[in-house]
């Protein structure tokens, strides 16, 4: 073979190699960035942010994360967006609660999207302000307590169903006996409740005198618009107006980024989440909203 031949195959070689080393050693410095990100190891400054979407319930491990960026000295606010119609009673007390945690050490706004109704406006009034698009829909301020009653659909199948219980109010209500006026008064008095601990809540959060929350939190929905006339939402805006509020409030001068706060999730809490959203009919809402709940439904 010609010398010059090999020398050039030799160097092609090496030049192959070197550029081969570049690329693993790059691709490593990326991904270690990515991790650093992911986990939240890089140092910079920034405004994190939680999606409330879907179906509110109790997510521990959402609850986890949003303390764990408040415990974050580089997380100098937050921002939650919302786009959900409520959820269980328990799912935005819990939110709430979290949320108001992480406002009494670091500022946080609300941004609502298309809807932000019953338990997603509970969440909502846990920040220092919120901001709503003009159509925004919002509002439905109330708790409901949902019971089937399939008597008659048993007699017509010839199927009797016996009970025998402890006190007249033990498994009240059921699906297999009457809704008798004592259960309806006994399930009520939870319904009202809840309702009073959701209307001081949005009195003492929104400054509004309690007589004149119980006028406008009769279940109602508003639009964006409506709900700032009324002072349930402090003004029309988006995310972008929110990151300049935050921006003054914290007093940064230089750009400042946004990340989403990860939160660690297993196969069985995607199959959960899964579970809690499947496509929404009276009947699937019935078996996965267990207990008192807060939310609109535009299906009925």
């Amino acid at each position: 073979m010609d010398a010059d031949y090999l020398i050039d195959r030799a160097r092609l070689k090496r030049r192959i190699q070197v550029w081969r080393s570049l690329s693993i050693v790059i691709f490593l410095l990326l991904g270690l960035l990515f991790v650093m990100k992911f986990e939240g190891i890089i140092t910079e400054d920034y405004i994190a942010r939680i999606k409330i979407e879907n179906l509110i319930y109790n997510d521990p491990k959402r609850l986890a994360a949003i303390d764990k960026a408040l415990l974050d000295k580089n997380a100098k606010a937050l921002i939650v967006r919302i786009n959900s119609a409520g959820g269980t009673i328990v799912g935005g007390e819990a939110l709430f609660k979290t949320i108001s945690r992480f406002r009494k050490e670091k500022p946080v706004i609300a941004v609502m999207d298309e809807l932000a109704t019953s338990a997603a406006y509970l969440v909502a009034v846990s920040a220092n302000r919120i901001y709503a698009h003009e159509g925004t829909v919002t509002g439905s301020i109330g708790v409901i307590f949902k019971a089937a009653e399939v008597t008659e659909l048993l007699k017509k199948l010839g199927i009797k169903f016996e009970l025998i219980k402890s006190s007249p109010l033990k498994s009240e209500p059921s699906p297999f006996s009457k809704f008798t006026p004592m259960a309806k008064k006994a399930t009520k008095s939870l319904v009202d409740d809840m309702y009073k601990m959701f209307v001081s809540i949005v009195s003492e959060r929104r400054k509004i005198k309690i007589e004149n929350v119980h006028r406008i939190a009769d279940g109602r929905l508003f639009t964006g618009r409506m709900a700032v006339a009324n002072r349930l939402v402090d003004q029309i805006g988006d995310e972008r107006q929110a990151k300049i509020w935050l921006k003054k409030k914290i007093g940064a001068k230089n750009p400042i980024p946004i990340r989403d706060i990860n939160i660690q999730r297993e196969v069985s809490d995607w199959l959960k989440y899964l579970t809690a959203n499947i496509p929404k009919t009276p009947f699937s809402e019935g078996l996965i909203l267990d207990g008192l709940v807060s939310v609109w439904h535009p299906w009925n």
